[in-house]
């Protein structure tokens, strides 16, 4: 499923099967998790991706040739040789090349992968329960790690990443506060059953101060409605690539020590460590599967925020 350019629909096409070079795998594509990302590259809001693109960065598949599963993630290539490789942060490569918009990714039957970012899965998922560890996972797991040991912790928008987040920190000890959609009472639900202490809309004062918050919807007006609902000396991680604008807002929300960071990306060491995490909790991933050619429904699903967990492309007919 290809786009051609932005905004387009994805164009099913018949392409060369893809053929690898020095240091790279073949891999045949099981499953590939429809990420925000995605979303945002077919918009046209990540501005610079490969054109024509192959889309899809959470992607499980079999190398060819092995009998050996992999995990295929956003970050693709790096250089390590920058002073961000050289000094443990390659997900800040100068250099980097990133899956499903440098490179071809999962929305499709075959792809190439640099060897050295595959990455081994759990055993016990199948590949439309894997698919969502490798970006909605991964992005939630380096999240939560920069909130510290927050015991109140605050997740705005309850999607692909904040269903499985929600699991890690509540095995952590953690308690847990969703935001949705004003009106979503099918994410509160959602969000109660997987283990929140409460769930509201985003406009809505939890009922407790939180000592962290992460967020996320897309949504720059959610930065000023986190920072008011933190304690002193909280932290609030916008963990999406990209974002509208954040407002104005008065310097007082950020006083008192309160902090706004971002994330950019993933390590493969994020990687190693949260799929050994993953099956310990264990987390549960909830999926709505899509056959191949129905990658612009799924998109589209996405986009209405119609969707209760994830959705994966089922590529080789899981």
């Amino acid at each position: 499923m290809v786009l051609d350019r932005p905004g387009s629909p994805l164009r099913e096409a018949e392409l060369p099967e893809p053929t690898p070079g020095p240091g790279q795998l073949l891999v045949r594509v099981q499953t590939c998790g429809v990420c925000r990302t995605d979303l945002h590259v077919f918009d046209g809001e990540l501005t610079h991706p490969k054109l024509p693109l192959v889309l899809g960065h959470q992607i499980v598949g079999t190398v060819v040739g092995e009998n050996r599963r992999v995990g295929i993630p956003w970050l693709g290539w790096t250089d390590g040789e920058c002073r961000f490789c050289r000094s443990g942060r390659e997900n800040l490569c100068d250099n980097a090349r990133f899956t499903g918009y440098d490179l071809d990714g999962g929305y499709a039957e075959y792809t190439v992968v640099d060897e050295r970012f595959c990455l081994a899965l759990p055993e016990r998922y199948s590949g439309l329960e894997a698919a969502p560890l490798l970006c909605a996972g991964l992005i939630g797991y380096r999240s939560l790690r920069l909130t510290g040991d927050s015991e109140r912790l605050g997740l705005y928008g309850f999607g692909a990443s904040a269903h499985i987040i929600a699991q890690v920190a509540r095995h952590e000890g953690r308690r847990v506060f969703a935001f949705t959609r004003p009106g979503d009472e099918d994410g509160q639900a959602f969000a109660r059953e997987l283990g929140a202490v409460w769930a509201g809309g985003s406009e809505e004062r939890p009922p407790e101060e939180l000592d962290a918050a992460i967020i996320f919807a897309p949504v720059g007006a959610l930065v000023p409605l986190a920072l008011r609902a933190l304690a002193k000396g909280g932290s609030v991680v916008c963990a999406g690539i990209h974002m509208t604008d954040i407002p104005a807002f008065p310097y007082e929300l950020l006083w008192e020590e309160r902090v706004l960071r971002s994330v950019a990306n993933l390590t493969r060491r994020d990687g190693e460590e949260f799929l050994a995490l993953a099956p310990q909790v264990p987390v549960r991933t909830v999926v709505e599967a899509f056959a191949l050619e129905q990658a612009n429904d799924a998109l589209e699903s996405m986009r209405s925020g119609r969707l209760r967990g994830s959705a994966v492309l089922a590529v080789a007919g899981e």
